[in-house]
């Protein structure tokens, strides 16, 4: 009787990659986690200075020991340690020397891993990593962290470029060369890069070729479901066949952990902040759907003026607010936004509550929250969606434009307060989506429901993550995924 090899007894050994972000982290580490719950070998591999602050400001460490096979590893991000990682900085980090340090780094990593590497699961906008696991005869998958309607405006950029519809000249025409979203998507909802009067620019030269390099992955993960975006993942599959759509990933694994483990689970917040949980005391106190939830995320930077204009709009409007605001949010010399946030925290005391940072996912969820002032960034409008609450979009960059556009146009699960920043509006559109029109609320509550039903046994993201799991588990990717070459 033949034996089986000790690497066919053992379980699959999965790296999980993804670019130095907040945003990115937060997803992926959640995809990591439900891999080791399905018996996997992971390892984590995060820069050096993120993964030095999730052990500052998280219990990490003490968390995954419940998985033994989980490791987490570092490497550079390819910037001195004095850099301040503020702004656009990742994109510095594709300039030619050091994105060649990264890739060196990734590349030893991988030949020297121990156990050897069965499949690798890199950040969708980490092209590099598709070339060292191709080298080294590694399957790969990109995790595309943004929502899939961006993708594929990211894609299509190269053909809105040859139909003449960039640059830019009106902002509010119909954009007609990006497939299943013709009817809705405008100039001024393209990404925020595409306002850029020169269609060569670096950075927009940058995330085309990165996006359509991820395609040359083996398969392509998205956050996401079929009932959210199933127009739009059609489309994608044409350029990419086999993409598993396991999303949302922080209701995926509420759902595996609970099913484990009893409602009796402690979760891992992995925030590279400190979460100023003093809000939650103070929610307790507010009427059911009270509060509007405010926050831009990690990246988000305002001026002053634009910040006073959102705060006088809360302040006049008929609704409390929870206010998340980074004092390095504010733009201004060292020191200055810190003190002016003190001073609005002073004078909103009455009607409003200011942290530094929150714990976004249990004040979501919060019965005293009925709307949700947001940047639309893709984590946040999904942790949204699954909590049945209504938004108000405040994008900022990237894909978060697309997205404001899709929550309030193609989903009616809110309003779209793209490039304005004027109290008035602030106040009119908070008091619409809070007091005034109680179909968002009807909405969101009903997208709820068939969300969550996604994410619970048979439905469609678990069984797509149970195919994903498979696949890996079966060794079967390099035979069974459809590789679509660069074109």
């Amino acid at each position: 009787m033949e034996m089986d090899s000790p690497s066919q007894c053992r379980p699959p050994h999965v790296v999980i990659f993804p670019l130095p972000l907040q945003g990115h982290i937060n997803s992926m580490i959640k995809l990591a986690e439900l891999l080791a719950l399905a018996g996997f070998k992971l390892t984590f591999l995060n820069s050096h200075h993120n993964h030095e602050r999730l052990i500052k400001f998280t219990s990490i460490v003490a968390y995954f020991k419940r998985y033994p096979g989980f490791e987490l590893k570092t490497i550079t991000d390819g910037l001195p340690l004095d850099h301040p990682r503020s702004g656009n900085w990742f994109l510095e980090t594709y300039e030619e020397a050091i994105l060649m340090k990264i890739k060196q780094s990734f590349r030893e990593m991988m030949i020297n891993s121990n156990p050897p590497v069965d499949c690798v699961i890199a950040d969708g906008f980490s092209g590099y990593a598709i070339d060292v696991a191709n080298e080294l005869g590694i399957p790969i998958i990109g995790f595309r962290t943004s929502s899939p309607r961006s993708f594929w405006v990211y894609y299509s950029i190269t053909d809105i470029i040859k139909a003449g519809e960039l640059p830019i000249r009106d902002m509010d025409r119909l954009i007609t060369t990006v497939p299943g979203m013709e009817t809705y998507l405008r100039c001024r909802d393209l990404p925020s890069f595409c306002r850029k009067p020169d269609i060569e620019d670096s950075t927009v030269q940058l995330i085309v070729k990165q996006t359509r390099k991820s395609t040359q992955a083996d398969a392509l993960i998205f956050n996401t479901t079929d009932e959210l975006d199933e127009p739009i993942l059609s489309q994608i599959r044409t350029k990419c066949a086999n993409i598993y759509p396991i999303g949302p990933l922080h209701a995926q694994l509420n759902t595996r952990l609970k099913a484990k483990h009893g409602e009796s689970f402690d979760q891992f917040s992995n925030t590279l902040r400190e979460e100023d949980k003093s809000c939650i005391p103070w929610l307790d106190k507010q009427p059911n759907r009270s509060v509007i939830y405010v926050s831009f995320g990690s990246i988000t930077s305002t001026s002053r003026d634009q910040l006073v204009e959102l705060w006088y709009g809360l302040l006049n409007s008929k609704t409390k607010f929870l206010f998340v605001v980074r004092p390095d949010s504010v733009i201004g010399k060292d020191g200055e936004g810190e003190d002016f946030v003190k001073e609005l925290m002073e004078k909103s005391k009455d009607r409003g509550y200011i942290v530094d940072w929150a714990p976004q996912e249990v004040v979501l969820n919060h019965e005293a929250v009925g709307g949700f002032l947001t940047h639309s960034g893709w984590n946040s409008t999904l942790e949204s969606i699954v909590a049945g609450v209504p938004m108000v979009c405040w994008p900022y960059f990237a894909d978060q434009q697309v997205t404001s556009r899709v929550v309030s146009t193609v989903w009616k699960i809110g309003l779209d307060m793209k490039d304005v920043s004027d109290r008035k509006i602030v106040e009119k559109m908070v008091n619409d989506v809070m007091v005034d029109q109680k179909e968002f609320v009807n909405s969101a509550t009903d997208m709820a429901k068939v969300i969550n039903q996604c994410v619970s046994i048979g439905g469609s993201s678990s069984n797509n993550l149970d195919r994903l799991i498979e696949d890996i588990r079966m060794k079967r990717l390099k035979t069974t995924f459809v590789r679509k070459e660069f074109t």
